[in-house]
């Protein structure tokens, strides 16, 4: 089954995503932790995108589409305009790295890549794709 929700990239627009992921997820038996964990994980990359790519300008939209495969998994296409960005070119600096130098940022991209089973970018024409799977059983 895929679900799509379309929010502008203004980060008062976050609650929905999660909400639209969670609630989502929620219809396909997957438990607590599972469904806490990937809303994480989509939330951080809408985030990145909304502040990075867009500077939160509110004229500016991205997609989520979710598409749910039982016995397969899920896949998360976040599609969007802006500057691209390829989370597997992500160099992640090491927590000690991050603790001296006092970053209050730098481990949400860290955590998407563990959550997730496979992260891929795709650029055509105007429109960039980050595609997340996780793989789960699912109904």
């Amino acid at each position: 089954m895929k679900y799509k929700f379309t929010a502008s990239c203004s980060k008062d627009q976050l609650k929905g995503i999660r909400s639209f992921v969670n609630d989502t997820l929620m219809k396909h038996g997957l438990s607590d932790i599972d469904i806490s964990t990937l809303v994480l994980a989509i939330d951080e990359v809408c985030a990145n995108l909304m502040i990075h790519a867009h500077q939160c300008n509110p004229d500016h939209h991205l997609d989520v589409e979710i598409n749910i495969q039982p016995n397969k998994g899920i896949t998360f296409n976040i599609i969007d305009q802006g500057i691209g960005f390829d989370i597997n070119t992500y160099n992640e600096p090491s927590v000690n790295d991050l603790i001296e130098r006092k970053r209050k940022g730098g481990i949400g991209l860290i955590l998407v890549k563990k959550i997730m089973d496979d992260i891929q970018f795709v650029k055509i024409n105007n429109k960039n794709t980050c595609k997340l799977f996780k793989k789960l059983s699912v109904n």
